[in-house]
């Protein structure tokens, strides 16, 4: 009977550079991509490894083409997703609008965490497609165990829901009392396009 023979352990690490290899030369051509279009895709759910490329992209066409005439676009189309990493892209918008204005373009759908990312975009240059559907909801909580961890779950999930509150204020033309009282229906509140535009989170409808 033949014996079976065993990888050869110069082999594992052969394999894991190829695939980082061809990671990184992914990673090129999404970047050479985005900077010939100037225009980053979000698509689908916002999650760390859809935030880093993001990130990343935002990094790239700021720090290649720092130019106020030449705008970002941003298209947008999620039904939200993890909020710290919403609030890694929105910082990052806020890093690039130092030195580059950015289009945000609403399309299909944008709602929870894809709210704000909208809003954030330089005001003027915020579009939003005439059948697109916009909704804000309060955070979600899913947390279990004693009454001592669901307590502290509870007060950072408050304190996220501030910080949302008081970025999308800032954002948009709408007041933190009035966005509190949408939050407080404690339902999924759809909007129009017509109504983003009422509420400043989007100028025009393209």
């Amino acid at each position: 009977m033949p014996k079976k023979t065993k990888p050869q352990d110069s082999d594992v690490p052969v394999e894991e550079e190829k695939e980082a290899k061809d990671a990184l030369s992914g990673l090129v051509e999404e970047l050479q991509q985005q900077e010939e279009n100037r225009t980053i895709l979000l698509y689908g759910e916002i999650e760390e490894e859809k935030a880093a490329d993001i990130c990343a992209g935002l990094l790239y066409l700021m720090k290649k083409t720092p130019d106020p005439e030449k705008a970002i676009q941003f298209y947008i189309s999620t039904y939200g997703g993890n909020a710290d990493d919403m609030f890694a892209i929105y910082d990052m918008m806020n890093i690039a609008k130092k030195s580059c204005t950015i289009e945000t373009v609403g399309l299909g759908k944008v709602m929870s965490a894809g709210v704000l990312l909208l809003a954030n975009g330089t005001p003027g240059s915020r579009k939003v497609a005439k059948n697109c559907r916009v909704m804000i909801h309060s955070c979600n909580a899913g947390s279990a165990g004693d009454i001592h961890n669901l307590k502290n779950e509870m007060e950072a999930i408050q304190y996220q829901q501030d910080q949302y509150i008081n970025a999308l204020v800032q954002a948009s033309s709408l007041t933190k009392r009035q966005l509190t009282r949408l939050l407080d229906r404690k339902v999924n509140v759809y909007l129009t396009a017509e109504e983003a535009i009422e509420y400043g989170i989007a100028d025009e409808i393209m």
